[in-house]
């Protein structure tokens, strides 16, 4: 035996071990989301887990600090490679390499792992699955539109029932005319009043006052230095910020009479004007999208459109305290970011959630997803001797699609039925010498065992014809475990 040192049996921080529930759950998700994205006529799309670092944007590695942000590692030709941290820069990479052979506007859904070198917390992980959709080439504000109402379809056929969720929309060209109405000065001050917004639902209205103006104090003692505006210019932000509390009509009239005669904000006012006639024409409500002037999102990223997923559902920790979910997924235009490569802009906008956080967010509020991932069938092994029966039957349940293994572990025949439970089995099948000899199978029905256990089936007559066990002729097998699994489902 050696004394070499053992390592220690650990998963790495930020990524996670996953189970079938885990698995089935996100499947699910993306199998439904997947189907809207398809019917809206966006084409399914992948690109490789490495990008080269170059492309990544503000995420580049320099010499110094090569995983800066990012997973990276210099290939043979001392080129940086880095996985890539969303599923949007490796878009633009594509529509930039590939431009002349792509239909315009190109339509695409995307889904798959994304990486992220940042330190690991509650809810936020370093590997996590993302859920794309993306129109480039259209400038047009029903692009925009579209994106939204699939993303208020897409997020209710993942489970969200309707209303439990709305998308709420702002415009980046209102945000300048507002900085322009408020006197801002500098891109520094400029900066510093779009974080004060940004914090409006934590802060309130008061706390973002203070960050406007002169600065706030935290419960710690520690000091945030404010924008430096003047009164008039702090009051016309809140006012703005404050806007999003009615109709989308009436939201886009109070925020006229803020900021109108800004020519950036007035093309921000048209633009949202037409996303809302879309919306209306598509039958999205205010109550699944709704204008909100404080949306803040990607402060150097987005040109236009911007908008964010919140959920509105009760949400509890596994304490079973109330907790506030907030956003689970956003998205805008972006018409700068292909243009980092052909130096052309090229319009854009898309909308992207993390699969596993609404998965999170889904069991928060106690949303049912089937967590319960059924297991096949299992063959009891009584010997050795009849491995070749066992595996004729469990290959007879295979080709009639239905799941099945014979366990090939080395328990008996109790500890062998333990094992069925816990895999969830719908049911056991059992040959013994006596039915072998005389073409018969033994099934358990173990889907009913569970009912009963739980006290789910009192009724009498209903398990009267539904035995707990029964010995068949092996002809009947298929057929007497398919009515099992579907009394189940």
């Amino acid at each position: 035996m050696t004394d070499a040192p053992r390592p220690e049996a650990r998963a790495p921080r930020g990524f996670n071990d996953r189970r079938a529930r885990d698995l089935a759950a996100e499947r699910q998700i993306l199998a439904k989301v997947s189907a809207v994205y398809e019917r809206y006529g966006f084409e399914a799309f992948d690109t490789g887990a490495f990008e080269y670092a170059d492309a990544l944007g503000k995420f580049l590695p320099d010499a110094d600090r090569p995983n800066e942000g990012v997973f990276a590692l210099q290939d043979d030709d001392e080129q940086w490679m880095a996985l890539r941290y969303d599923l949007t820069a490796p878009l633009a990479r594509f529509v930039a390499e590939t431009k002349e052979g792509l239909p315009k506007p190109f339509r695409r859904y995307a889904y798959g792992p994304v990486w992220r070198n940042e330190k690991p917390g509650p809810g936020r992980f370093r590997e996590f699955i993302q859920c794309d959709a993306d129109t480039v080439g259209s400038a047009r504000p029903e692009a925009d539109a579209e994106i939204i109402a699939m993303a208020v379809e897409g997020l209710e056929a993942a489970g969200l029932p309707a209303g439990s969720a709305v998308i709420k929309i702002n415009n980046r060209k209102l945000l300048n005319g507002l900085l322009t109405t408020a006197g801002v000065q500098n891109d520094v001050q400029k900066l510093a009043v779009l974080r004060a917004v940004d914090k409006l639902d934590r802060l309130g209205p008061e706390g973002v006052r203070l960050l406007l103006g002169e600065g706030r104090k935290d419960e710690s003692g520690d000091f945030t230095k404010g924008a430096g505006l003047n009164a008039a210019g702090a009051e016309a932000v809140l006012a703005f910020v404050g806007a999003g509390l009615s109709g989308r009509s009436d939201t886009l009239d109070q925020i006229a009479n803020i900021i109108g005669g800004s020519a950036e904000g007035d093309a921000g006012l048209a633009e949202l004007a037409a996303i809302d006639k879309a919306l209306t024409s598509l039958g999205v409500g205010v109550e699944r999208a709704a204008f909100d002037p404080s949306i803040v999102r990607g402060l150097e990223y987005y040109t236009g459109a911007v908008f964010e997923a919140e959920l509105l559902l009760k949400t509890k920790d596994e304490k079973g305290r109330g907790v506030r979910f907030g956003s689970i997924g956003g998205g805008g235009r972006y018409d700068d970011l292909v243009a980092r490569f052909t130096g052309e802009q090229v319009p854009a906008t898309g909308f992207s959630f993390g699969v596993s956080r609404l998965v999170s967010a889904l069991r928060a509020a106690g949303r049912d997803l089937g967590d319960q991932v059924r297991g096949p069938v299992v063959v009891i092994a009584f010997t050795p001797d009849d491995m070749a029966h066992y595996f004729s039957v469990v290959g007879e349940l295979r080709s009639a699609g239905i799941p099945a293994e014979v366990y090939l572990g080395s328990a008996g025949m109790k500890a062998q039925m333990k094992y069925a439970d816990r895999r969830m089995a719908p049911a056991a099948i059992m040959l013994g010498g006596d039915e072998i000899a005389a073409g018969k199978v033994t099934i358990k029905d173990l889907d009913l065992g569970r009912a009963l256990s739980s006290g789910v089936a009192d009724n009498a007559e209903w398990r009267e014809q539904r035995p707990g066990q029964q010995t068949i002729d092996r002809s009947e097998l298929v057929a007497a475990v398919r009515k099992i699994i579907e009394a189940g489902q």
